[in-house]
């Protein structure tokens, strides 16, 4: 069995969070000469190029990047024992470290997270957004610690990560008072030249939307595209359109931006995941976020 030189590491660690070899050595009170001879045995230890040159100073490469992030959470670690070893508190906040995709409702996300934030050991929440690959990527090295997106991940990754349902909600079309008493009557067929405000077609709730007006012979004026959640409703409440959201959140969307419901969208429904690393599944944030999900009323 190979063992990894955590001096090496530390010496490779400090260049990655000072940014230079000469900032690492003042911390540790070395010259830069042997500083560069540490990350160089790691490097020949591991057979990886970590450093690369970047003007008059370095960069990381690639793969320097992922070792500097296992080094952060193994120095920290390491910090955390010594703080209990010598009788200390921690004093810290479990971190909660949350990849949201870009489709994702992010009123439904914080709801969500909200029971992980209610938990009775103090948590610091870190939440990131960002397209389902980069995620999922940045899971797989373990800088986040769950991913919620509108969609279970492809089974082409090959990642060690799953998937888990957290559960689903109905659809309603909703919009200002004005649109929505004028669509209101005979629904659904109401909606047939109504002014839509949609999602991108990377939304699953878009795709869905798309083949339910196809069922139904309807077909709306697309007046507008988003893939930010936040922006579609601000356009919603200034009455350029109707739009579909999840139910579970409509009480809460009706007190931000003051819509009204227009009718229920049969047959359709949106479904929530969580995603998370094998070694992960015991962080009682992510724990919490499953296990009480169907508090909205999605499971």
């Amino acid at each position: 069995m190979d063992w990894l030189n955590y001096h090496h590491l530390l010496n490779f660690w400090l260049v990655a969070r000072e940014g230079s070899v000469q900032a690492a050595s003042e911390v540790l009170h070395v010259t830069p000469a042997s500083v560069s001879i540490q990350v160089g045995k790691l490097e020949k230890a591991l057979q990886v190029k970590l450093l690369k040159k970047q003007g008059r100073g370095v960069a990381l490469t690639e793969m320097g990047q992922q070792i500097a992030e296992y080094a952060e959470d193994i120095f920290s670690t390491g910090q955390e024992l010594m703080e209990i070893v010598r009788g200390r508190p921690v004093g810290r906040s479990l971190l909660l470290r949350v990849g949201v995709t870009a489709v994702m409702p992010k009123m439904l996300a914080f709801e969500l997270l909200r029971p992980a934030l209610e938990l009775e050991e103090p948590v610091k929440l870190i939440c990131v957004e960002g397209e389902m690959s980069d995620l999922v990527s940045s899971l797989a090295i373990h800088k986040l610690d769950v991913v919620l997106s509108d969609s279970p991940l492809d089974p082409l990754y090959k990642f060690q990560v799953h998937s888990t349902r957290l559960g689903e909600s109905d659809v309603v079309i909703v919009g200002s008072s004005q649109l929505a008493r004028k669509y209101r009557k005979n629904f659904p067929q109401s909606l047939n030249g109504a002014p839509f405000l949609m999602q991108t077609p990377q939304s699953v709730l878009r795709r869905r939307m798309d083949q339910w007006f196809t069922d139904k012979q309807i077909t709306p004026v697309i007046k507008a595209e988003f893939l930010d959640s936040a922006m579609l409703k601000i356009a919603g409440r200034r009455g350029l359109g109707l739009f579909a959201i999840a139910s579970v959140v409509e009480d809460e969307i009706k007190k931000a931006y003051g819509i009204s419901r227009v009718g229920v969208v049969d047959g359709v429904t949106e479904q929530y995941f969580a995603t998370s690393a094998v070694r992960k599944i015991t962080h009682s944030g992510v724990l919490a976020i499953r296990e009480h999900a169907h508090e909205l009323g999605t499971s």
